[in-house]
């Protein structure tokens, strides 16, 4: 029997059977001992199959059909193992608040690259409009033309006052898509206001660290009524990037990649190369000096200074 992987935590995986029923199903031992580094084998939004367990009404997986795509970062607590956010992705969008709490272009940056490597569209929200200071949305606004310029889709969305979320379901309908950002950035409120029926958990930010309480424990698929699914995933506060060798980030840039054939050297690195046209368009202005000191931190694995810089 073949089904979807809706929702994982650890040990026991729900699967979306093709008949409408979800199946409590555990990992056949081999899964164990592949030399699989991640931390999850399995992770929501995988097409699997299963056999139900003789007498019971849970059910083994034994084989996981080859994804399309994933969403992979760092563990967070297992430094040399890997965790994947989620499976089979027609689209993620990635939750931005300027503050309370603040969501800065180093995690955005990473979070971009690796889903430019492992080819998913990205679109930002720009959460909490309603919210912000006028010198907040000229920071917005900031951020708006850096990642609008590059070729992202950016909107500009409150989730509690119901502001162009019309527009965010419209992206969604009959797709996979996948909510992600900060604690804190309004995961579950937007669902909410999406999806109505749904009713998720949501908690206040905490005013004293302007940091978001953790609401969505594990990744978990549902099911649109207008069409389609959505990957609600739990809050994370840095994301690692997985496996990048350092000449190949600059594919991951498409403001990078569009202008690399300029350089004088085939082999720039971009960092102290004559002649480089990256260089040459960071001081020009054609590309934003907050993307190429991401560049430059995901080059030279620089993640303290990353996590600091980024709401660790």
């Amino acid at each position: 029997m073949k089904g979807i992987v809706t929702k994982s935590t650890g040990s026991w995986y729900t699967v979306y059977h093709e008949n409408g029923k979800r199946v409590d199903c555990r990992l056949k031992g081999k899964f164990r001992i592949q030399g699989i580094k991640s931390t999850n084998p399995v992770a929501v939004g995988d097409h699997v199959f299963f056999e139900f367990e003789e007498g019971k009404e849970t059910g083994i997986i034994h084989k996981i059909q080859d994804r399309k795509n994933y969403i992979i970062r760092k563990s967070v607590n297992l430094s040399k193992q890997t965790h994947i956010i989620a499976a089979n992705i027609d689209s993620a969008f990635l939750l931005v608040t300027i503050d309370n709490p603040p969501t800065f272009t180093g995690f955005i940056d990473r979070f971009l690259a690796t889903a430019e490597a492992y080819n998913i569209k990205t679109i930002l929200l720009f959460n909490k409009l309603d919210t912000y200071t006028d010198a907040q949305l000229d920071k917005l606004a900031e951020l708006d033309a850096v990642y609008s310029d590059i070729g992202y889709e950016c909107i500009p969305i409150s989730a509690t006052k119901n502001i162009n979320i019309e527009e965010v379901k419209a992206l969604m309908k009959d797709k996979t898509t996948m909510f992600s950002g900060h604690s804190g950035v309004g995961k579950s409120t937007l669902i909410n206001a999406i999806e109505p029926s749904l009713d998720l958990k949501t908690a206040e930010i905490s005013k004293q660290h302007k940091q978001g309480l953790h609401t969505t424990t594990f990744a978990e698929m549902f099911e649109l009524s207008f069409g389609g699914f959505i990957i609600d995933t739990p809050g994370i506060k840095g994301f690692g990037v997985v496996d990048f060798e350092p000449a190949a980030i600059t594919d991951y840039f498409p403001e990078f990649f569009k202008l690399k054939s300029g350089c004088k050297f085939n082999n720039c690195m971009h960092i102290n190369e004559p002649k480089c046209a990256i260089k040459e368009a960071v001081e020009s202005g054609e590309i934003a000096y907050s993307r190429y000191t991401s560049y430059l931190q995901m080059v030279e694995g620089d993640e303290e200074h990353y996590r600091t810089d980024s709401y660790s």
